[in-house]
């Protein structure tokens, strides 16, 4: 039995790189994108071929395996393993040169292909294969896998591309695979030259034949490709260092033709015969995958199809003749690219979106891309249908059409011994029909424990038996991730859902998508890794805090992953009292990024504030919790005392702010926020209330806007009253018969019977994780709102993460009070109540460009239409970045935080103001973007509201 304390000492000693074998760190590694689970020992970030060759040294001499990965983004499991994981992003992730003329590259194993495809584009180059997670996958995975992609009808799979290799052996050679036997092991050449026969007849000739080893790649007449011969073969062989890889001409020019089809019937059918005009893609997807249709043209199934060329005219003539060729209901052509990548990203989330059902039910990965040949796809997706619903299963299939490959999220329930007889049935009943088309039971993403299994219904026991043949001159310790297509486990062992506990766990939140059940919204993840993307493009926010650190435990899918394991008990054992999924979670800024950027909606700042409750259940809490969280406590005191002058002077004295700082567990970078003197209420109070009829709307006095930037609740005051909107506050007793309250509903009666108080929407308390005190708040919020909720008036809301909290948090939170949904559902955002309540109204013309960022709630919970609209319309030009502020309420100030709080900063927002033309209006709607902004840069930022209140007044 292996000594785990001498294994540890022995890597440490031997490898430069890090060695991790923490409960934290193995949790992270024990899932990729599939169904299985595997607990590693611990993990190595290997710096170089050296460090390679010391790690596989040593557990070759202890008998421990060795699993290569990347962006662990495989779906069939083969970048897990029960052995050290190699973990190759850390630090072997450089392009190593780049030779435009030659149009090669030269990678280590960790390169995220983006990052390649930036590098060749000033050439007008690009690596072939592109899979739906170029911004996070590496070349390494990709190679282990022979990945594909959209583009593989025009520039193949992975294996087309690579020229060269750099290997290490389990047993230490440093090998050079390629052409004409180049890099072979002893025995190797033989093997093949006993095997002719077998190798010319027993693979099917298809483009996307991925599954078993590509021994066949060795036979002389196709150059005894050592190189070809080792991709797809799954991290089993050799453990790769260095590839060189071919590039190719990337057109000038690209249009999409999107043809319309009454069903994928007819779009399966219709693909293969579009591939004699060349496309560079032909993509196919139906109705049940699509969130909504209002941009594709009119159908039940679609094809995507990509031509290219020198100039835009010649691209859309591609085009058009592709779409005179088909038989379409409708089609459409588009070579705007931002038009085509909002096109393309309802294509590139389906890998996420297919984990759900319409319904809701979860579907999960397993049979993901088998292959057929192009011209019997139509056949065998009608037979796949008739399949599942023989067994009693749902599916929504999308993929490459044009290389008659599918991708398909099953409703299998994997978490019931029935439920699990059924995938095994199904599964063997699916790959003898793979079998009968003519097909691959992968054809693009591997075998891996999803598949190998069952190669021997597709290749028969002889041609596996070569297999681990080949596998033994390679690897004759077993030593690399075994139990990968060789000797393989049972597809139906190891499922991740296993460990988790089968009865509901005790929450605070409702979690009305996912039951109730807190353990279905962990799994929720299924480990596509969006939110490892190292740069986001747009609007996108998920994940600042990965962008900053780059570390997988600061990514969406990380944090998943460790409370998967604090639920599962066997690595994380303490629970709710998990330090390491504290650790986790503290630089979770609370963005809500995830919510609407992951394709399955995981809602980390959800969970976050779940596990805070949790953890701090009964225990004393942070300083910044009682600080930040209490806040609109503080600033009430401050308000009733009129003490705001005295505060703001002392928290101007160096050293009082520096003890005031450490004692709130306040970053000492940061700046104590000045208190406003006079509060929005109470200059509300004082003002000369305009008559008139306009329809009512109730603006919400939120803590921010209240106490420390009440000049955003004065400019949308004479904003909306210039829309002919009558604005008036909530109430702060519960007036009895008087409907709607104005901050100023008072009697005598009232008075000595009625407990004043204040709206508040429970931000800071959620947030902080103080979940029973933020129940508590909303409940008295609804008590103070009952008159405004039997009127129909709507709630204008500034600051938009309150009302983002109103919104989601609110109803979620108090899910068994029906008051919180109908508060919820009046929620507007300031430039929602003009939109939908003063449609007439023509603001103000400013004709100035604007710079700044999307709130992040606002991106994730509220919509930004309606704010580009008025923007618009008061012609306020450009687009505002994406990504989070990194202040982030009370994240930016906690102490502790202030590295990644600025690096956030850094990623979209302060680029952006610094590029900005010199009249450019700077937008931030948020109190803490604009604190962000001005501390960091000393710009000032405004509220929407704020810039059309200043125009009126010209």
């Amino acid at each position: 039995m292996t000594d785990h304390r001498e294994l540890l000492a022995g890597l440490r000693t031997a490898v430069r790189g890090e060695v991790d074998f923490t409960a934290a760190a193995r949790a992270l590694t024990t899932m990729d994108a599939s169904n299985y689970r595997r607990v590693p020992l611990g993990v190595v970030a290997p710096r170089d071929a050296d460090d390679v060759a010391a790690a596989l040294s040593v557990c070759r001499a202890y008998g421990v395996p060795v699993v290569p990965r990347g962006g662990g983004t495989s779906i069939a499991g083969q970048a897990t393993g029960t052995g050290v994981v190699l973990d190759f992003t850390r630090h072997m992730n450089r392009l190593l040169s780049l030779d435009p003329e030659a149009r090669t590259a030269v990678v280590q194993p960790g390169l995220v292909l983006d990052r390649l495809q930036e590098a060749a584009a000033p050439y007008g180059l690009r690596f072939g294969p592109d899979p739906s997670t170029h911004s996070r996958c590496t070349l390494g995975g990709m190679i282990g896998n022979n990945s594909c992609g959209s583009h593989s009808v025009a520039w193949g799979t992975t294996a087309d591309s690579v020229r060269e290799l750099a290997v290490v052996t389990p047993r230490g050679d440093r090998l050079r695979p390629g052409r004409a036997w180049a890099g072979a092991p002893a025995g190797l050449r033989d093997l093949v030259d006993g095997e002719l026969a077998r190798l010319r007849t027993a693979f099917p000739d298809l483009p996307r034949r991925i599954s078993g080893y590509a021994v066949d790649a060795l036979l002389p007449e196709k150059g005894a490709d050592v190189a070809r011969s080792l991709c797809g073969s799954e991290g089993t062989l050799g453990v790769l260092t260095e590839a060189v890889v071919d590039l190719v001409r990337a057109p000038r020019a690209r249009a999409l033709a999107v043809l319309a089809y009454a069903d994928e019937g007819g779009a399966a059918e219709a693909a293969a015969g579009l591939l004699e005009h060349g496309p560079l893609t032909v993509e196919g997807m139906a109705a049940d995958l699509v969130p909504s249709v209002a941009d594709l043209p009119r159908g039940g199934a679609w094809l995507f199809v990509e031509t290219g060329g020198e100039t835009e005219a010649e691209a859309r003539a591609r085009a058009e003749t592709v779409v005179r060729a088909a038989d379409v209901m409708d089609a459409l052509v588009v070579t705007d690219p931002a038009r085509q990548r909002a096109l393309w990203r309802i294509r590139e989330d389906a890998s996420g979106t297919a984990t759900r059902m319409p319904d809701g039910t979860e579907a999960w990965p397993g049979w993901e891309d088998c292959a057929v040949p192009p011209a019997r796809l139509g056949a065998y997706l009608r037979d796949f249908r008739s399949l599942m619903a023989d067994h009693g299963l749902r599916g929504t299939p999308y993929g490459h059409f044009g290389d008659g490959c599918i991708h398909v999220r099953i409703d299998f329930d994997l978490l019931t011994g029935p439920g699990i007889a059924r995938f095994r049935r199904f599964s063997e009943d699916l790959a003898d029909l793979v079998v009968a088309h003519g097909g691959s039971l992968s054809g693009e993403h591997g075998d891996g424990r999803a598949r190998a299994e069952l190669l021997p219904r597709m290749y028969g026991a002889e041609t596996v038996a070569l297999f681990e043949r080949v596998k033994a001159l390679w690897d004759p310790d077993d030593l690399l991730n075994p139990g990968m297509l060789v000797r393989p486990a049972p597809l139906d062992a190891g499922l991740r859902f296993s460990v988790l506990p089968r009865e509901p766990v005790d929450v605070a939140f409702g979690y009305p998508a996912d039951g109730g059940d807190f353990s279905a919204a962990v799994r929720r993840c299924v480990g596509v890794a969006k939110c490892r993307t190292t740069s986001v493009s747009g609007p996108a926010v998920m994940c600042p805090s990965f962008r900053a650190t780059g570390e997988e435990q600061h990514s969406t899918r990380g944090r998943a992953r460790l409370l998967h394991e604090m639920l599962a008990g066997e690595l994380v054992t303490d629970g709710w009292r998990s330090t390491e999924v504290r650790d986790a979670l503290d630089l979770c800024l609370s963005c809500k990024g995830c919510r609407s950027d992951c394709p399955v909606e995981v809602d980390m700042a959800t969970y976050k504030a779940e596990f805070l409750h949790h953890h701090y259940a009964g225990r004393r809490r942070p300083a910044a919790h009682y600080a930040m969280g209490w806040l609109p406590v503080w600033l009430g005191w401050v308000a009733r005392t009129r003490s705001a002058a005295a505060v703001n002077a002392l928290a101007s004295v160096g050293p009082l702010a520096g003890a005031a700082k450490r004692l709130g567990g306040i970053a000492g970078e940061r700046e104590i926020p000045r208190v406003a003197g006079e509060t929005f209420t109470r200059w509300w109070r004082g003002r000369r209330v305009p008559s008139g009829e306009g329809r009512p709307v109730v603006l919400w006095p939120d803590t921010f806007t209240e106490h420390l930037s009440p000049s955003v609740g004065r400019a949308a005051v004479r904003v909306l009253e210039a829309a002919g909107l009558r604005v008036a506050l909530p109430p702060t007793l519960r007036p009895g018969s008087r409907p709607v309250g104005d901050a100023r509903s008072r009697s005598a009666l009232s008075l000595l019977t009625t407990r004043r108080g204040r709206v508040c929407c429970g931000l800071t308390y959620i947030s902080t994780g103080q979940l029973d005190r933020a129940r508590t708040v909303l409940s008295r919020t609804l008590d103070l709102l009952e008159p405004v909720l039997a009127t129909d008036a709507p709630l204008v809301v500034l600051e938009p993460s309150c009302a983002a909290t109103l919104r989601t948090d609110a109803p979620e939170l108090l899910h068994d009070d029906p008051r919180a949904a109908r508060l919820a559902s009046r929620v507007l955002t300031f430039a929602e109540a003009l939109e939908q309540h003063a449609p007439d109204w023509t603001p103000p013309a400013l004709n100035r460009p604007v710079t700044g960022q999307t709130h992040c709630h606002q991106h994730a919970v509220l919509g930004e239409d309606p704010d580009r609209r008025l923007r618009e319309a008061a012609g306020l030009t450009g687009e505002l970045a994406g990504g989070c502020c990194g202040l982030a309420g009370n994240f930016g100030f906690e102490e502790g935080h202030y590295e990644v709080s600025a690096a956030c900063a850094e990623d979209q927002l302060l680029p952006s103001v610094r590029e900005a033309p010199e009249e450019a209006v700077v937008l931030a709607d948020g109190f803490s973007c604009r604190t962000q902004l001005e501390q960091l840069t000393g710009v000032r930022g405004w509220h929407l509201a704020e810039v059309l209140a200043a125009a009126l007044e010209k």
